[in-house]
């Protein structure tokens, strides 16, 4: 199984660490290449650098298709690009959001994400409405902490704590949702202490809620819809 993962920036800030992040889920068998895009932003948080990102974003999932990859992840929890992807390709594309919130709503009734800073929160709210999943989501709140900053994982720790808790207690969340795949490798940590607070809400990354969603996917032969992302005819 050959896995491409598209981080959808013009920078490789965050390869290694996304390298480090999948490896936890990967089976095997399964082979995981990152590449980033050759035009781009250097961070997404609006809907402006979404589309800024799209066009390369195209190209590098038409070139991993050609090139035997079995699945694709846009990783970024905004999903840049990904339903225009699946029209294009047969293999199947997963982003950020879908995978994480899913898996949401499998261990638990209300939930809540945690993004990185104000202005995407209009744009989750977006995706959620598009997915049919209002009515579990409890709060949408940020840590006001830039992308591009996210690599100090003690200040992430301790804001992510510290808003995980007032959605619990204010917003009624069971489970948290780390709403930027750029949180990582603090999942784990912060559901332990929230554990010791006393407020045992399971905590989902996102990154690896994608690729154990593409594996699963990819196993059982399935890709996305036809009568649901139809391929544009050649003109």
């Amino acid at each position: 199984m050959k896995i491409q993962i598209i981080v959808p920036l013009a920078n490789s800030q965050f390869n290694e660490d996304v390298k480090k992040e999948v490896q936890k889920v990967a089976a095997p068998d399964t082979q995981i290449h990152v590449v980033n895009l050759d035009v781009g932003p250097q961070s997404i948080q609006s809907r402006y650098e979404e589309f800024l990102s799209t066009g390369d974003i195209i190209s590098k999932a038409q070139k991993a298709e050609a090139e035997g990859y079995d699945g694709i992840f846009v990783d970024c929890f905004g999903e840049p690009g990904v339903s225009v992807v699946r029209e294009l390709v047969d293999i199947p594309v997963v982003g950020g959001f879908d995978p994480a919130v899913l898996t949401a709503t499998l261990i638990c009734q209300k939930f809540s994400i945690i993004t990185v800073v104000s202005s995407v929160k209009s744009i989750i709210e977006d995706l959620a409405r598009g997915l049919g999943i209002t009515s579990n989501l409890a709060s949408v709140r940020d840590v006001d902490i830039p992308v591009l900053e996210l690599e100090d994982k003690e200040k992430l720790k301790q804001a992510l704590i510290h808003e995980s808790e007032k959605a619990i207690d204010r917003d009624g969340a069971q489970a948290i949702v780390l709403g930027c795949t750029g949180m990582l490798d603090v999942a784990k940590e912060v559901e332990r202490i929230l554990a010791e607070l006393g407020k045992p809400a399971p905590v989902i990354d996102p990154t690896t809620a994608a690729i154990t969603s593409l594996q699963s996917l990819i196993r059982c032969g399935l890709s996305q819809s036809r009568l649901t992302y139809y391929k544009p005819p050649q003109k």
